[in-house]
Order: structure tokens, then C-alpha cells, then sequence
């Protein structure tokens, strides 16, 4: 473009530019409101996403994000959509009808809208169903078989077991079964009844009981609350498991007679001043855990017992259970009760008998093993903490070692692809910065190690089916969403863009800058700074920290932030610091081990230095630091209001005040037990330094919290009130658990948050 020829025009061009910046400022100073932060009011967003594109079916050709098709290695354009269609209204088609594609497109759990059609159909040949109640069934899938063939249907009331090319048919299943589960062929149905394990055989109906003797103090099948919360995964509850080719089942059984009770009481019950107890089986620290057995059954009834016998000495814990590829052998994985070493064993199915084929150890703590990647002929990839740092090794299918595949002062994270066909893999690594998600290729060998990702930040790669190229998108704490073409080495062909982010340019923003601070022992800690937007260095602001801390859970990582409330915050004047304490840093065991026996003490520390550094610069005012964390950060801000100077404001949220109140299998993990370790149990106490109380102290709980008790909360204020400590208040959420989920309660937490934030950090008439 060519700018016009006149003179009286060219003379304006100044003032025009003038202007145009000046609107740009203008625009780029608006302020966010309360509301806004909070998530209501006018929406405002500093996500973004970057451009959507895609690898077209072919996997070769690049889809962008205006369904253009592009030539990946040339970038020509090879076809453009024809354009679509207007529906009879003239509008875009309903909400209801662009879900129902996206599900089909994914092959959710409800299957195509052409799956549901087809089972509604023969649904609706069942007696006592019409078309209208078959359809409703055919949207409520319960469980699918490995092989995608058979689906189980229905609600509470009744259950519908169907397969394409057979039809449907009713399973007398009892409303009160739990934890349903189809065989990989869809043959029989797991599930646990009155804590009994049963099977019943889709085909003819009949039923199979594997367990007897269940109840409140024997569970077959089914987890209690410490191991679905610690072991294998909050929520889930599933404690059997079915071999690869339907033949036979593992499962759990748990003897819960020497576990204590704890009952926590919902004051708030609905239509009635009477109270509402839930009680739950949950050991705390020191306590008896749940004696455990592992057993193998036959769909035929039979069932064989694992001896675990020789491991009793050792309280021991079953933390992983699985089978092979072929389902020739049951694999497990047992520790001792403070979980300083761990076995993998490999049994037969038929007899029980097993060997221990991999043994993992250390003196501090050794972590539930991720299972074994297994290879084509037989051998497996096992990742361990060893040598300090996790790598991955390689070892037979009878656990002789066959060689290490990674190495080096970092660790691998996890497995993106295992491509045995190139003799490679390809994964995720700290070797280039522990905030850094990178990613790696390594031959199967351990040979030719290469870094295929480009800068700093947290990438994710897709390959084309050809493996010629990828789509590397990434995002760091400096940079929004964006997304390039790679060639297979990593080599940046183009980029293909990045994430628009329209408030950005209305709004007054900051941006993260990371740093490192060298502690008091000479460990160098990644933080990340977040200035006050506008930014006077010549002010003192106040200082303002949302931590976690807990073990091997960093704060601080590399990619886009696009919280709304951190903007808000800047723009009132907080600088803003998040750190990753050595335990949390995600550098290697030999850093997270560094808490062992002393939860809080080192994490304390390098909070500590991190804001002595940020308190030397002249704009940050040592006089003005809060902090506040939830969960394990709620311990560590009351920890670090009882334990340091640093902090005049600290906000708890459903804190552990004394780990001998926590649960076992968490917390003899990293401090043993009480009765071995009374002294660092004692050094952790929030509860017993209550008197030592600096600052503000700001405690919130849920009422109904079962894995971190309100009896918590409790002991601590029991404990400030004792000592005569007036600067604390407490605010209890009545109906909530570990987190606050009613949003009108959720609401009134963060205003709680914001006013103490002003009285004690901003002043009350900010």
C-alpha cells in the first residue's frame, strides 16, 4: 500500500500516529474489576489457544485452521473447503446437534450417534421397552469390553448387556452392585456386591460368586478410602482386575478389622436440624493399615491365593497390580509399610507360585513403580530412581537386566511413543531445565540420544503417519500458545502461529519472568516474578506467594498463565512470587528426598531465601508478605507463620496442623512412623509451635473433609487459643470436602481471601 500524495495529508501523519498510540495506551490501561476476577461480570480471558492445526486423515497433508489443506513440507496450498452450506434458518446448527458430532468424532464412552441408534433399536425389541425408554438407555453406558463389541446399558434400576450382531438382552444385575466391569470379550460381568466379588456370565445370566464373607470389615474387590486415595487413585475404588484374554481375574481383598473408624458430621443436613455422620475406615500415622491378600479367579468359580506370607513381617502394601500382554503371568508390586523398598513379582495364574523379578530400595523412600512398557519379544521397560535421578532401564521377561536406555543428572517423565519398528523412543525429560517439558528420541539400545523440541517451555508433539514432520505446540510463562512445524529431526520449518489474545491489548497486564535464587547452602531454587502492572520501582510493594510445596508437585512451571486473577492481582500493586522448593523442584529424588523425616523444614528454608532475595530489591517491602496454599500448602503456610518471621499474612486452606493426624500410607511415606520418628514429628508440629504464631493467620476448612480432617483445624485453634494467640480466624465451609465446591461458598472463600489480603498487605482503605 501506497500513502496518499497530499501535502496537508503527509503533515497530519504525526498527529495520527500520536493519536493511534495514544488510544492503543489508553486501551491497554483498563483495569480489571473484582467481579472479573472472580469470574463474573464481563468475561475476560488471557488463556488463549493456539491456531487448530492438524494433520489431515492422510497424515501427511496439514489441515490449518481455516480447513485449508496445506503441502506440510512445502507449505503450498493444495485445497481450499467448499463453502458450506447456510442451514434453512440461516443459522448455525443447534448446541445439541454440534455436541452429538464432536462426541462421534471422538468415539466417546457413549459411542457415535450411530452406536446408540443401533443398540436403541434392538433395545427397543425387549419387552416392557419402547422407543422413547431405549433410547434413554442406549445414552447410558456403564462399561464397554477391551474389544469394543459389547456394552453394558442402563441405570440403577436395570441393566441391558448388548452386542452388535447378537442384540440386547436384560442382566439380572442388583441395584446395589458396584464397581461394574466387562471381560475384554464381553462375556462375563465383574462386579462387587455387599463387598463380595460376583460374576455373571452375559450370555445365559447366570451368576458366580468368587467371594463370601464380606461386609464392613472385608472387602473383596474393592478398595478401602486409604488405598483408592494414596495408591491407586482418588475415586477409584476398583480392586480386580481381568486378565488379557478373559480367562481369569485378580483382585484384592482387604481386612479392615484392626483400622480405625473416623466420623465426620454434616451439620447442614437437608430438611432437618439432626445431624448426618459419615464414617470411614482411615488409619492415621502409626496406625493399623488394612491387612491385604491377592487372590486369582477362574470365570469357573475356582480361585487361587497369592502367599504373601514371607513379606508379613513388613505390613506390607500391594501398590500395583496388572497383568502381561499375553496374560500368562499376574504381575504385582509389593512394598513395606514405610515403602522404603518395593518388589516386582511375576505368578502363575494357575498355581500362585511367583518369584520376584526386579527389587528397588532406598533409604529414605522408594515411589510406587509405573508399570513395565512392554516389547515385543517379551522384554519390558522399567523406570527407577536408582542412580538419585529416574531413567528408564531394559530387562528380560525373567528380570535379568539388559541395559539402561537413559542416563545423566536429569530424569525422564514419561513415555510419549515406543516405536519398535525404528528401534526407538521417544519421551519427556529435565535434561535442558526441571521447569522445561522437552522432548527426547533414544534408540531401544540407549544409543543416539537427541533433543527434538526447540527452546524453553512445555511441549507437546504429533507426528504425521509418514514421519516426516510434527506439530510441536508449545507455550512458556513468556510466550502464549503457539504452534510450528517441525521436520522428524526437530528442525523448525515454519511457524504456524500463535494464540490471539484479544485482553491482552484492552488490559493492563504483567507477565512472569523466571528466575534462580541461590539458597543459603548454595542450591540454586527456580522461581518465577510477576511484577505489579503498572510497575514503579521506586515504590515498595507488597509481596504475595501461592505455594504447594509438597513433595515432587512443583509451582513453577514453564508454560502460558492465563489466570485472571494474577492480573488482577498485579494490577494491585502484589508482586507476585511462586517457588519451587528443592523437594518440589522436579530435579531427582536425590532433591525431593531432602524433606525426609522433617515435612516443612527444608521447603520452609527456601521460601525463606526466595524472599530474602526478592525483599533486596528496593520495590519489594519485607514488611508486606503473605502467603497461601491448600492441602500440603495449607500446612506449609501455617507451618511457615509458626516457623518464621518472613510473613505477616498467611491464608490455610485445609491444612495437615500435625501429620500424626494424617493418613499412613502418605505420610510414613516421607516421615516413617510416629513411634520411629517422635522427634520429627514433633519439628513439623503446627499444632505444638502455636504459641510461636507471627503475622496473620487465616484458617479455612470444609466441614465434611474426609481426607484431611477438620479435626485439624480444630487442634490448631485449640492450641492458639491456649496460648493466648488473638491474630488468627477461622472460617468453616459447612457441606464441603477437601475442596469447596458449592460456587456461592467458593465465591465467599476468594472475597474472604481478598478482603484479608487488603486489611493486612494493601491497607484497609485500598
Amino acid at each position: 500500500m501506497s500513502w496518499p500524495a497530499s501535502p496537508s495529508l503527509r503533515a497530519l501523519l504525526p498527529v495520527l500516529f500520536l493519536l493511534a498510540a495514544a488510544a492503543v495506551h489508553a486501551a491497554q490501561e483498563r483495569r480489571l474489576t473484582l467481579e472479573q476476577a472472580l469470574g463474573e461480570g464481563e468475561p475476560v480471558s488471557f488463556g488463549g489457544r493456539a491456531p487448530a492445526w492438524s494433520w489431515d486423515a492422510d497424515g501427511v497433508r496439514l489441515r490449518g485452521p481455516d480447513g485449508v489443506l496445506y503441502d506440510a513440507a512445502s507449505g503450498e496450498v493444495l485445497e481450499r473447503p467448499a463453502p458450506a452450506a447456510a442451514p434453512a434458518d440461516g443459522g448455525a446448527p443447534p448446541a445439541s446437534e454440534r455436541r452429538e458430532r464432536r462426541r462421534g468424532r471422538r468415539g466417546g464412552d457413549e459411542g457415535s450417534p450411530a452406536d446408540r441408534a443401533l443398540v436403541a433399536r434392538d433395545l427397543a425389541t425387549l419387552e416392557g421397552l419402547d422407543e422413547e425408554a431405549a433410547k434413554g438407555i442406549a445414552g447410558r453406558l456403564r462399561a464397554r469390553s477391551a474389544d469394543g463389541t459389547a456394552g453394558l446399558y442402563g441405570g440403577d434400576d436395570a441393566t441391558y448387556f448388548h452386542r452388535a450382531g447378537e442384540g440386547a438382552r436384560r442382566l439380572e444385575v442388583p441395584p446395589e452392585s458396584e464397581l461394574l466391569a466387562l471381560s475384554p470379550d464381553g462375556r462375563h460381568l465383574a462386579f462387587v456386591l455387599a463387598n463380595d466379588l460376583v460374576l455373571l456370565d452375559t450370555a445365559d445370566g447366570r451368576v458366580h460368586p468368587l467371594t463370601a464373607g464380606g461386609g464392613p470389615d472385608h472387602l473383596h474387590g474393592k478398595l478401602d478410602w486409604v488405598y483408592q486415595e494414596e495408591v491407586y487413585g482418588r475415586g477409584d475404588f476398583q480392586a480386580f482386575w481381568w486378565s488379557p484374554d478373559s480367562t481369569r481375574l485378580a483382585f484384592l481383598s482387604l481386612d479392615e478389622t484392626a483400622v480405625h473408624d473416623f466420623t465426620v458430621v454434616d451439620h447442614i443436613e437437608a430438611g432437618t436440624f439432626r445431624v448426618r455422620e459419615e464414617t470411614t475406615r482411615y488409619p492415621k500415622a502409626g496406625d493399623p493399615n488394612p491387612a491385604v491378600g491377592l487372590s486369582i479367579a477362574a470365570p469357573g468359580g475356582d480361585v487361587v491365593a497369592i502367599d504373601l506370607a514371607s513379606y508379613a513381617i513388613h505390613e506390607p502394601l500391594v501398590v500395583r497390580v496388572e497383568w502381561t500382554p499375553s496374560g500368562d503371568r499376574l504381575l504385582f508390586v509389593v512394598q513395606d509399610r514405610v515403602q522404603k523398598w518395593a518388589d516386582l513379582n511375576a505368578a502363575d495364574p494357575a498355581t500362585g507360585a511367583w518369584r520376584t523379578l526386579i527389587h528397588e530400595q532406598d533409604d529414605t523412600w522408594t515411589e510406587r513403580p509405573p508399570p513395565p512398557r512392554w516389547l515385543a519379544d517379551g522384554s519390558f521397560l522399567w523406570f527407577s530412581d536408582r542412580t538419585d535421578h529416574r531413567h528408564l532401564y531394559r530387562y528380560a521377561a525373567d528380570g535379568t537386566f539388559l541395559g539402561a536406555l537413559t542416563a545423566g543428572d536429569w530424569s525422564v517423565g514419561s513415555i510419549i511413543e515406543l516405536s519398535e519398528d525404528r528401534g526407538e523412543l521417544l519421551f519427556t525429560a529435565s535434561k535442558d531445565g526441571a521447569v522445561n517439558g522437552n522432548v527426547y528420541r533414544v534408540g531401544l539400545d540407549g544409543t543416539g540420544l537427541a533433543r527434538l523440541t526447540a527452546g524453553d517451555g512445555q511441549h507437546s508433539i504429533e507426528f504425521n503417519a509418514a514421519r516426516t514432520h510434527f506439530l510441536d505446540r508449545w507455550s512458556s510463562l513468556a510466550s502464549p500458545p503457539s504452534v510450528r512445524l517441525c521436520a522428524a529431526n526437530g528442525e523448525i520449518v515454519r511457524e504456524l502461529g500463535q494464540a490471539e489474545l484479544p485482553a491482552a491489548k484492552e488490559y493492563l497486564t504483567s507477565r512472569w519472568e523466571l528466575v534462580e535464587i541461590e539458597a543459603r547452602d548454595g542450591y540454586r531454587i527456580d522461581a518465577a516474578v510477576m511484577k505489579p502492572a503498572p510497575f514503579d520501582p521506586a515504590r515498595r510493594h507488597p509481596v504475595w506467594i501461592s505455594t504447594y510445596s509438597g513433595p515432587d508437585a512443583p509451582s513453577v512451571s514453564n508454560r502460558w498463565d492465563g489466570s485472571v486473577w494474577n492480573q488482577f492481582l498485579a494490577q494491585q500493586g502484589f508482586v507476585l512470587l511462586e517457588v519451587n522448593v528443592r523437594s518440589a523442584s522436579g530435579k531427582g529424588h536425590w532433591a525431593i528426598e531432602q524433606c525426609y523425616g522433617k515435612l516443612g523444614v527444608s521447603e520452609l528454608s527456601d521460601l525463606e531465601d526466595a524472599v530474602d532475595w526478592l525483599c533486596r530489591h528496593e520495590w519489594a517491602d519485607p514488611a508486606r508478605v503473605g502467603i497461601t496454599g491448600h492441602s500440603y500448602g495449607g500446612f506449609m503456610t501455617a507451618f511457615a507463620l509458626t516457623h518464621s518471621d518472613r510473613f505477616a499474612l498467611g491464608i490455610a486452606g485445609s491444612g495437615v496442623y500435625d501429620w500424626g493426624m494424617y493418613d499412613t500410607i502418605y505420610t510414613e511415606r516421607y516421615m516413617n512412623t510416629p513411634q520411629a520418628n517422635p522427634e520429627g514429628y514433633k519439628a513439623t508440629s503446627v499444632v505444638g509451635a502455636a504459641k510461636d504464631l507471627k503475622g496473620h493467620l487465616v484458617l479455612l476448612h470444609g466441614e465434611m473433609d474426609d481426607n484431611v480432617h477438620m479435626q485439624n483445624v480444630f487442634q490448631l485453634v485449640y492450641a492458639l487459643q491456649r496460648a493466648g494467640r488473638m491474630s488468627f480466624e477461622m472460617m468453616i465451609y459447612p457441606q464441603n470436602g477437601h475442596g469447596i465446591g458449592d460456587p456461592a461458598q467458593r465465591r465467599h472463600s476468594r472475597l474472604l481471601e481478598w478482603e484479608a489480603m487488603r486489611r493486612h498487605l494493601l491497607g484497609a482503605g485500598a
